[in-house]
């Protein structure tokens, strides 16, 4: 009988580490994700100093959890978020709008695929 309460125990530390990190990523992206969006907003006002600013500080919470994240992802997710950001970043420094703005919007996406993929649901079960 105490093996079964072991066992359950450490199912239920699984399953709430689980629901933790999944709540943690939506989290950090949903910040991430604002922070852009700003971004892409004084982007289209011209402020592409301020777009510069917020686009750094999307990236530096990136860089900031960037173990955690190397940790519980998937390398080749992790990379292509990263890789985007520079993608974003030269965009900004070049000043082109259109190309700016599919290249943020496409960062924008991919972070809240890394966060679609790591919540709890049947479709991510399966």
């Amino acid at each position: 009988m105490r093996r079964l309460w072991l066992s359950l125990a450490l199912l239920v530390l699984i399953f709430a580490a689980t629901v933790g990190n999944s709540l943690y990523l939506k989290h950090l992206t949903g910040t991430i994700t604002d922070l852009l969006e700003k971004a892409q907003d004084q982007a289209m006002e011209e402020c592409w100093e301020e777009a510069d600013a917020l686009t750094h500080d999307a990236l530096r919470h990136w860089q900031d959890r960037e173990l955690y994240l190397y940790t519980t992802l998937r390398h080749a997710d992790t990379d292509e978020v990263y890789t985007s950001f520079r993608e974003v970043e030269g965009f900004l420094h070049t000043q082109e709008p259109q190309e700016y703005a599919a290249s943020n919007a496409r960062l924008i996406a991919r972070l809240e695929l890394v966060a679609s993929m790591e919540q709890f649901s049947l479709q991510n079960l399966l």
